[in-house]
């Protein structure tokens, strides 16, 4: 299994980003995805999740209006994209897919 996160850098606030995670090694199709993300001295946290085939999506309140996640099934790939970004934006993120570990992760920094 392998979920390679990419997409992060630094932007300004009120900037924008789009994160990608490609997965593979497993039913892409078959499973929740998820992005988390983890701010220095703060534990991991759900940030989005989108389901499998029916495009039912969840969001963090903190990211609500500002963040869409997205899937391609076709490239077994998730996307997350950041609008209206903010200094508590700066984190690491992460996708997921349950039980099958984590990516590296990719560094989203928030500064003017």
């Amino acid at each position: 299994v392998q979920l390679v996160e990419s997409g992060g850098g630094l932007v300004q606030p009120g900037g924008s980003l789009r994160l990608s995670c490609a997965a593979s090694g497993f039913t892409f199709s078959s499973y929740i995805m998820r992005w988390y993300r983890q701010a220095p001295g703060k534990e991991r946290e759900l940030v989005a999740a989108i389901a499998s085939t029916s495009g039912t999506t969840h969001y963090a309140d903190s990211v609500k209006g500002r963040f869409t996640i997205s899937r391609d099934n076709a490239k077994n790939t998730v996307y997350l994209q950041m609008n209206s970004l903010k200094f508590e934006d700066t984190a690491v993120y992460y996708c997921n897919a349950l039980g099958l570990g984590w990516g590296q992760g990719t560094q989203v920094t928030v500064s003017a």
